[in-house]
């Protein structure tokens, strides 16, 4: 399965379709940044459905690169629900339960939230983390971030009309009033996804068609978090399922 052009809407008509070329999106992402001046490859993760859809079809999509090249991988989170990652809600938790398990990424370059802390102080602790993971940036330069979308619109933990969606300080932002549960949540702010070299929107399901219109005319004054408008030099591939 071929991946999707830069730039181009891809539509699948299956999640299985989608998750394989979407993996072979990142398989190519990763070999080109490994063969770049930086010689690693960072990647961001949302989770939902893209936990399974990855776990299914990353493992033999990366597997022609060979342990070597997951060596140099920084892997995180675009937001986290604070939860213990034994938690049904945890994104880590899924992860390392169904992906990680069978990619040998180094613990140590795996970039998690401390779920024990507040949620002010957890998120604090996770730009502490991720500001050392990627030293020498002024904001943290993901190589590829994979974000879903929500029936409204939300992406990450910015949902719309919500005050951290006007963060340009913080790196990460704690949320205590999420109108999604669980309440409280840690996510990457909308600087460090303008920053990112290029983002993925992978929305599935026919619950999503009234936003995806909505981002696809990007016409609204105020548009929802994941418009991708904001950051014409995103080499952005939206990814419909």
């Amino acid at each position: 399965m071929a991946a999707p052009a830069p730039g181009l809407i891809s539509v699948f008509s299956s999640p299985q379709e989608l998750g394989a070329s979407l993996a072979q999106l990142v398989a190519q992402r990763a070999a080109c940044c490994l063969a770049g001046a930086r010689a690693r490859f960072a990647l961001g993760l949302s989770g939902g459905s893209l936990v399974s859809m990855l776990a299914r079809e990353l493992p033999a999509a990366v597997a022609p690169a060979g342990p070597v090249s997951l060596a140099r991988w920084t892997l995180g989170f675009c937001d986290e629900r604070l939860v213990p990652f034994d938690h049904a809600e945890s994104t880590y938790g899924l992860y390392r339960t169904h992906l990680l398990s069978r990619l040998p990424i180094p613990e140590s370059q795996v970039i998690t939230i401390n779920p024990e802390l507040p949620v002010e102080e957890a998120a604090e602790d996770y730009a502490k983390k991720l500001r050392q993971a990627f030293q020498g940036d002024s904001i943290p330069v993901f190589d590829l971030l994979i974000l879903g979308v929500g029936p409204d619109g939300h992406t990450c933990s910015l949902f719309p009309d919500h005050p951290l969606l006007q963060e340009r300080e913080k790196i990460v932002a704690p949320i205590s009033n999420s109108p999604k549960p669980p309440p409280q949540r840690v996510t990457l702010t909308l600087p460090v996804l303008n920053a990112a070299r290029t983002v993925i929107f992978v929305a599935t399901g026919e619950g999503k068609a009234a936003v995806l219109k909505r981002i696809l005319e990007d016409q609204e004054e105020n548009p929802v978090p994941a418009c991708p408008g904001p950051a014409p030099h995103w080499e952005t591939v939206l990814v419909l399922g």
